[in-house]
């Protein structure tokens, strides 16, 4: 059995959620009801799942949400023209294009047509920019996650040196970008890596903090760690498995192996997934609060 502190993400998740909650209830008796409107094209099994979770998360926070539910063969224009009505409705102080979108629809001009001001996944090239130059106006949901997991079990990433495996726009690249600023919260030392590098345990045997977002299914093995690294698992991924379900879910690493060298790590699932939905509310809170000038 592991002596590795378990990051539980379901713990630090409602935590985050109830403070939330009393902000709102206590915005809501001013007559101050934050909205967000999502967007959900098609009918992707997975993209349905979460997109329910959304609308669950913000009733139970006291947010107001709509789906709007459209077709797949929904003309790009359309789309576009939905996208216009819901900028310019102050009702809804945040808006969700849930990806992936179909084929023939340009997903890059779907992001840049959402308002700013509005785009809490911060998809949009002016959120993505602020980020990097250290004025953000949203933290992006998935990594920024990942920084209160760290401070809130005790493991501040500031001087240490982290390795992110990965370079993806939702998770990799904006981490990162995080994990470099100047602030209490991040000021780490990093190392990006992917799958362009010859041997990636190269450099995940340096990390004080690895982040492991690579999508490949236990593929940061034992061997690969140094003891007493601190272990944040992105990875969702399905394997085949003698369950009802006929699979299960594991991460990007080989939990029961690194458990055995990690000081602390979180589980797949239950540790970095229900962070997601946790600081999109918050997200959503600061939106309103940006949007109405409170």
């Amino acid at each position: 059995m592991t002596s590795a502190q378990i990051i539980d993400g379901k713990a630090i998740a409602r935590a985050i959620r109830e403070e939330i909650k009393a902000e709102v209830d206590a915005l809501r008796k001013r007559g101050a009801v934050p909205g967000l409107a999502v967007i959900l094209v098609g009918e992707d099994p997975a993209s349905q799942v979460y997109v329910r979770q959304k609308g669950k998360a913000c009733e139970q926070a006291g947010i107001y949400s709509i789906t709007e539910n459209l077709p797949a063969d929904i003309a790009e224009a359309e789309l576009l023209e939905k996208i216009a009505e819901f900028n310019a409705n102050p009702r809804y102080h945040v808006i969700l294009i849930q990806l992936p979108l179909p084929a023939h629809i340009n997903a890059q001009k779907v992001i840049e047509a959402v308002d700013p001001g509005k785009d809490v996944d911060c998809f949009h090239p002016e959120n993505v920019g602020r980020l990097v130059i250290g004025q953000p106006r949203f933290l992006p949901a998935t990594p920024s996650g990942i920084l209160e997991l760290l401070k809130r079990s005790g493991n501040r990433p500031e001087g240490k040196h982290v390795v992110v495996v990965g370079r993806s726009n939702i998770v990799g690249k904006p981490l990162a970008n995080l994990l470099l600023q100047k602030t209490i919260e991040a000021n780490a030392l990093v190392t990006v890596v992917h799958s362009a590098a010859k041997d990636i345990g190269r450099f995940t045997r340096q990390a004080e903090i690895l982040v492991a977002a690579i999508g490949r299914p236990r593929y940061i093995k034992a061997d690969m760690v140094k003891s007493g690294v601190v272990v944040i698992d992105v990875g969702v991924n399905r394997v085949e498995a003698d369950t009802p379900r006929g699979y299960r879910l594991v991460g990007d690493v080989d939990f029961d192996a690194v458990a055995e060298k990690a000081r602390a790590i979180t589980p797949v699932p239950g540790g970095v997934g229900p962070m997601t939905i946790a600081m999109l509310l918050k997200n959503t809170l600061t939106a309103f609060r940006l949007n109405e000038g409170i």
